[in-house]
């Protein structure tokens, strides 16, 4: 039986992004759907959408808002390719 291969974020339609806030805490790979990327605004889109994502959870969690500090694409991941040296 073949083994099937983990495709990366971007070929499924969406990008990963790391999220620094005001209070200096971090938050890795939130996703965001490749769709809504790109044009002229480029990647504001992508902090719009992770406010209001933020906004929600702290609704429901009762914590404070937390303000975005930067935003920034995270790295694309290394695949664990076996070579044939």
């Amino acid at each position: 039986m073949a083994k099937r291969t983990k495709s990366k974020p971007q070929e499924r339609g969406s990008v990963l992004f790391d999220v620094v806030y005001e209070d200096d805490s971090r938050a890795s790979n939130r996703r965001v759907p490749m769709q809504i990327l790109g044009g002229l605004d480029g990647d504001e889109p992508a902090r719009d959408l992770i406010a209001e994502q933020d906004r929600v959870i702290a609704e429901k969690s009762g914590r404070p808002l937390r303000a975005i500090k930067s935003l920034t694409r995270s790295p694309p991941r290394e695949t664990n390719s076996v070579s044939d040296d």
